[in-house]
């Protein structure tokens, strides 16, 4: 459960990075033999499409265009990836109560790191703070799938 909520913590910083980073640890069959995880997730397929997008949505992130993370959408692919993800880190057994808890941290996440974003921009610029979330929000979905598996 604690894999679960920690990767909703960087759901709410990044939409796809927690759905990236458990489906490519599924299909390299990463993940603990006993996980929630959904076995489309470990297909080859499904860790690339999920990659792409995750460096989409980082490399959209530094353009000056891109929507604010609390938006209702961004809101929800935040909610439904980290559940996923979430799922994917926890025991069958625990599956549905860790993507809620999962889907549900993420959203609450990403009003204080939108927050503190804002704030950060204010003395750097857009594209600098963008990269060190980025580098923060990936060594952390690392560590939390290393740990998990």
């Amino acid at each position: 459960m604690l894999a679960s909520f920690l990767m909703g913590l960087i759901g709410g910083q990044r939409a796809m990075t927690p759905l990236a980073v458990v489906a490519v640890a599924a299909a390299r069959g990463e993940l603990p033999a006993d996980s929630g995880a959904p076995k489309l997730l470990a297909h080859p397929l499904a860790a690339a499409g999920a990659t792409l997008l995750a460096v989409g949505e980082m490399a959209g992130d530094k353009q000056r265009t891109a929507p604010d993370r609390i938006v209702p959408i961004g809101l929800a692919a935040r909610f439904v990836t980290s559940a996923v993800a979430g799922m994917a880190l926890a025991p069958k057994r625990q599956r549905w109560l860790s993507a809620a808890v999962g889907g549900a941290t993420a959203v609450i996440a990403s009003y204080p790191g939108w927050r503190a974003r804002c704030a950060a921009m204010e003395r750097w610029s857009q594209a600098r703070t963008g990269f060190v979330e980025d580098a923060a929000v990936l060594a952390g979905a690392a560590a939390i799938v290393r740990t998990a598996g």
